[in-house]
């Protein structure tokens, strides 16, 4: 397969499949692939707004420090390879079909953004990241990144959006946004009013210290 065949499988999985929230079915796939998340170390971002702009900055102050730092956001604005980012260079086209081929005989029905964030764990564990700034697709507790283990949690700011999967209050939608809260993991937030309580309680819960941002 070339890159453009790779490409054009992976979107008819988004057709095909569309959004599916959970974790079984990643945690399925990445079983079969000897589990790459368990050797990165992430920091995942969620939240309303912001999170690409936070992602950016981190990856650059990790970069600053000497780092070797992977980005993985999404959706990309022009090319696909923007979502796979090492010291801000794109993924090559040869190994979006070399780790995409590498998985294809693990794939079931999993989604397109289950798929290529598999993918992507791989690939950043391949090329020894120091660091994998890791952003939530959608949501956080269901969202196919949040099988990975981060340093740390960041959670930019909570509203209305994405209603028929998240909840229709800010309440509900800050627990989902919050299920990226690991135990005894720090959490970093710029919530606030009701959604920061509910962000606070799961910090609790957790056992993780919380440090909000009230800029």
């Amino acid at each position: 397969m070339n890159y453009d065949n790779v490409i054009k499988y992976l979107y008819s999985l988004e057709r095909k499949k569309g959004t599916k929230l959970g974790l079984e079915s990643i945690k399925e796939l990445l079983k079969k692939m000897n589990n790459p998340e368990k050797n990165l170390k992430c920091i995942h971002v969620a939240g309303t707004n912001g999170k690409g702009i936070v992602c950016a900055m981190l990856s650059s102050i990790l970069q600053e420090a000497g780092y070797k730092t992977g980005m993985y956001t999404s959706p990309h604005l022009k090319d696909f390879r923007e979502r796979f980012l090492i010291n801000n260079k794109k993924i090559s086209e040869n190994d979006v079909v070399k780790y995409f081929l590498k998985i294809k005989k693990y794939i079931a029905e999993q989604t397109f953004f289950e798929v290529i964030t598999a993918m992507a764990f791989l690939y950043f564990k391949d090329k020894k990241t120091d660091f994998l700034v890791l952003e939530v697709g959608l949501g956080g507790r269901l969202d196919a990144t949040n099988v990975a283990m981060p340093l740390a949690s960041i959670i930019t700011n909570i509203g209305i959006e994405h209603t028929d999967f998240l909840g229709k209050t800010l309440e509900k939608i800050a627990y989902e946004k919050a299920g990226i809260i690991k135990e005894n993991t720090p959490v970093v937030s710029g919530a606030k009013g009701k959604p920061l309580s509910a962000i606070k309680k799961i910090c609790k819960e957790k056992n993780s210290e919380l440090f909000i941002n009230k800029m």
